[in-house]
């Protein structure tokens, strides 16, 4: 009989080997393309066969969802970090607002999810990602708005519809920002970001510091 220790073993090694899938599958899809990146390009990245990618997951949609679910939620996870963090509301509010924005023009997190856009309009299973990742965006914004509403820092009657608005201007100017080099600066979008979420929450953009 095996013993309780082997068998977790092995379960810790497949889950290592997993991760190294997905770790692996992450890097060819931003040097290739979500619709360019074939399970043959994943295997010789991490030299191992077709077949053993395959034992982990059954088919490349599989391995895409896994690889997107699995990047969205350590985003989640560190924007909940950020949002949690002690601080007055309106810290908190700009906190999320730097973390969301690109750290650049080639910030590797937001050159995948534009790529994800492009193939989520076909593809149900990255779309169900992508809203996945709005969805849990929003909700974390709306939280931060209405714990300052609480706290009489913001004045705001529907923190939900705050923060939908933000979101969808804040995607169309990192679009911008990241494929147009234009007069937009990441500090022009900050400064827009700040902005847009203060008359969203009642205050003169002044107050977020420089």
């Amino acid at each position: 009989m095996q013993s309780g220790g082997a068998r977790g073993s092995r379960a810790d090694q497949a889950d290592q080997r997993r991760a190294e899938l997905l770790e692996a599958t992450r890097r060819v899809v931003l040097e290739r393309g979500l619709a360019s990146t074939r399970v043959a390009d994943i295997a010789k990245a991490t030299n191992v066969s077709g077949g053993l990618i395959h034992y982990h997951f059954a088919t490349k949609d599989d391995l895409i969802t896994e690889m997107l679910r699995s990047t969205s939620e350590s985003e989640v996870r560190r924007l909940k970090e950020i949002a949690a963090e002690p601080g007055t509301a309106v810290e908190r509010l700009d906190r999320v607002l730097r973390f969301y924005i690109p750290a650049s023009r080639s910030d590797q997190s937001w050159i995948l999810w534009l790529d994800a856009w492009a193939v989520g309009v076909r593809e149900a299973h990255v779309r169900t990602i992508l809203l996945e990742l709005e969805g849990a965006w929003i909700e974390i914004l709306a939280e931060v708005i209405a714990g300052g509403v609480s706290g009489g820092e913001f004045v705001c009657d529907d923190p939900q519809g705050a923060a939908e608005r933000i979101d969808g201007m804040l995607d169309g100017l990192v679009v911008r920002y990241t494929l147009h080099a234009g007069n937009m600066s990441r500090g022009r979008l900050l400064h827009h970001a700040r902005v847009a979420a203060a008359r969203e929450v009642g205050l003169d953009p002044a107050v977020f510091s420089a």
